[in-house]
């Protein structure tokens, strides 16, 4: 019996770079919030860097000396290399100052 193929009884299976709506590919990159706080005041910059890059690389988008700053997320104190994979809000407190 000819079943139109010689290629056997493989079930064909989705074409190659389509995912399923529930597996949208996710961006190559995050938005970042800076919340830059001096005094009283506080100043907000975004910008975008690739995924899993580190916190260190947001600063430095932002034109900020990574060494001269303590960054928070959430409240709580998070070192300059910890990776970034999903959009956040850090708040950045200047650690020295101009004399």
């Amino acid at each position: 019996m000819h079943r139109g193929s010689s290629k056997g009884d493989r079930a064909a299976g989705p074409a190659a770079g389509i995912l399923p709506l529930s597996a949208s590919p996710r961006p190559p990159s995050v938005s970042v919030t800076l919340e830059l706080t001096r005094g009283a005041s506080v100043r907000r910059r975004r910008v975008r860097i690739p995924r899993g890059a580190p916190i260190r690389a947001a600063l430095r988008a932002a034109d900020l000396p990574a060494e001269g700053c303590a960054v928070m997320l959430d409240e709580t104190p998070v070192p300059l290399d910890l990776p970034l994979d999903r959009p956040v809000r850090l708040v950045v407190i200047s650690t020295f100052s101009g004399g």
